[in-house]
């Protein structure tokens, strides 16, 4: 186990760290019923005050309000100088605003019916941040932003409490805020940035309470974080949920329990009983939810929307790729450190059984890696839980590469070069990978509104100021999201050809709105049509009856 040094400490051995190149504290292994300390052969150089390597030391006084910065004008700038893309974010924004609309916080629903694929943390923030500033695309944005500045700060924060020099911890928030699919879906109306959140912090705080106890410093608050990690990953994303720490922490404990050559009961037993603290809100849910839906809505929500995604049983999710998929999509997987990540746990691999702290960030990479794999289900936004084990590997091989490029220093003149302008590089680098960044989110995100289906809801609000009623037929989850958030009230939903029929019939003002790929023909006459990306919208009304003479 590691065990906390002092500045002082860490100043006194100094010496002997330039020696055997040891960044990490050493750590506590079990004989018996006492621990002993061994020394381990580290992961990267400690890097003291004198140091003049990359392991420099830094404030964090100054580390610290930078990643703040940094973090938040990533997050934060531009969210709302776009319209709802993709299929989720119309989806899950229009089920927000039906919760605003109906005032039903326990039942999600979208075109009136229960919705029940996820639980409702995400669509519960989603659906606050309407009522407090109004229909906004940036504010149903919100919840999935704020969850990734925390998720990159609490990852520099524990990072610190592990004994990681400041430097080091901000390196890996940093390349875990500019990971490509982590700041993207942060940016995006959805649960998987809450996911993450949630996983991450359980995880992390799993490991310092573990550590603690190694050390016979038992404190509560680790495990009452643990537990507030579960409750978010389980509210966001159900089974699933529990499952990405819960693989995690399983695979941590066997190979301890291997490596000491015994099991120790109460370390299973503390993260399970504080899981459990940790399911009560989930629980108290399902209670308000099986008082309005029965049982039937407990099923769809636990077994058909969970299992039923992982065994494949599920036929209506979607999404199916066999086993070896997320190995194909491993070069574009955590960009753009990915190489970084890569050749870190190759060079890293002989050092796992002796380092407590790289055997679990390898763990948490590998674990749920495996787990996403057998699942049926697979959407390359499912590895976001993982991007932050994958920050901290390639921030600790960035440090390894660094250590190894001033060792060369003496020898090589660009070495030497590159080690006396280390930080305008890396103050350089910081600002384009940023700017980079920013410039996407101001100029390139927004090329996606010519998908957008704003022009037709615009079409279907002109209708309604004249005084038509209009109603969406078979629609697409897509197009009932965006309907009612943009609309701000809920579409009548024809579901077969006799309900359209009689609904056209019923009035001449009457109007559906349907998506087909032929051009409708009579009785039904096109009063307009929009045609968004490859899709093509039909407005229709009922073609007047001729007379006979």
């Amino acid at each position: 186990m590691l065990i906390n040094l002092s500045f002082a400490n860490r100043q006194r051995q100094h010496s002997r760290c330039l020696l055997n190149r040891s960044g990490m504290r050493s750590e506590l292994m079990s004989q018996g019923d006492k621990p002993r300390m061994t020394n381990t052969r580290a992961l990267v150089p400690s890097g003291g005050r004198g140091s003049n390597g990359l392991y420099t030391s830094m404030s964090s006084r100054i580390l610290s309000p930078l990643l703040l910065l940094l973090s938040a004008l990533l997050f934060f700038f531009a969210l709302g100088n776009h319209q709802l893309q993709n299929s989720t974010e119309p989806r899950v924004a229009g089920i927000a605003m039906e919760m605003h609309l109906s005032g039903n916080w326990i039942t999600p629903k979208l075109n009136d019916q229960p919705f029940l694929e996820k639980p409702p943390m995400s669509v519960w923030l989603d659906a606050a941040a309407i009522r407090i500033f109004g229909p906004e695309p940036w504010s149903v944005r919100l919840a999935s932003a704020c969850a990734g500045l925390l998720g990159v700060l609490l990852l520099y924060s524990m990072l610190r409490r592990f004994g990681r020099p400041a430097s080091v911890a901000w390196v890996a928030a940093f390349m875990l805020a500019t990971q490509a699919s982590f700041w993207s879906n942060s940016r995006q109306v959805g649960e998987d940035a809450l996911l993450a959140l949630g996983v991450a912090t359980a995880l992390l705080a799993f490991f310092h309470a573990s550590n603690r106890l190694r050390s016979d410093a038992f404190s509560i608050r680790p495990w009452l974080l643990f537990a507030l990690g579960i409750a978010v990953a389980t509210l966001s994303k159900g089974v699933l949920g529990l499952a990405m720490p819960g693989v995690v922490i399983f695979a941590v404990l066997v190979c301890e329990s291997l490596q000491h050559k015994r099991m120790v009961l109460a370390d299973w037993l503390r993260p399970a009983m504080f899981t459990l603290l940790g399911l009560t809100p989930l629980l108290c849910w399902l209670c308000f939810l099986y008082s309005q839906g029965g049982v039937q809505a407990l099923k769809d929500v636990l077994w058909t929307n969970s299992v039923g995604r992982f065994s494949g049983s599920f036929e209506e999710a979607g999404h199916y790729e066999p086993a070896y998929y997320y190995l194909t999509k491993l070069p574009e997987a955590f960009l753009p450190w990915n190489v970084l990540v890569y050749l870190g746990l190759w060079h890293l691999r002989k050092q796992l059984m002796a380092n407590r702290y790289l055997l679990f960030f390898t763990l948490w990479l590998s674990a749920q890696f495996l787990l996403l794999s057998l699942a049926s289900s697979k959407r390359m936004v499912y590895l976001m839980s993982l991007a932050p084990a994958a920050a901290v590997i390639a921030a600790e091989y960035a440090f390894v590469l660094g250590e190894r490029l001033q060792a060369r220093s003496s020898d090589s003149s660009f070495a030497a070069l590159i080690s006396r302008n280390q930080k305008a590089i890396i103050a350089a680098g910081v600002v384009l990978i940023t700017a980079g960044y920013l410039s996407a989110a101001l100029w390139l995100v927004p090329r996606a509104d010519r998908q957008s289906l704003l022009p037709l809801t615009d079409k279907v609000h002109a209708l309604q100021l004249q005084g038509r009623q209009v109603a969406l037929f078979q629609p697409s989850e897509r197009l009932a999201g965006a309907s009612v958030f943009y609309s701000q009230r809920l579409l009548e939903t024809l579901a077969s050809d006799t309900q359209l029929n009689s609904f056209l019939a019923n009035a001449d003002k009457n109007v559906a709105v349907m998506e087909s790929l032929q051009v409708p023909r009579p009785p039904l006459r096109i009063i307009d049509s929009v045609k968004v990306g490859e899709r093509s919208y039909y407005f229709v009304s009922q073609a007047p009856m001729a007379v006979d003479n």
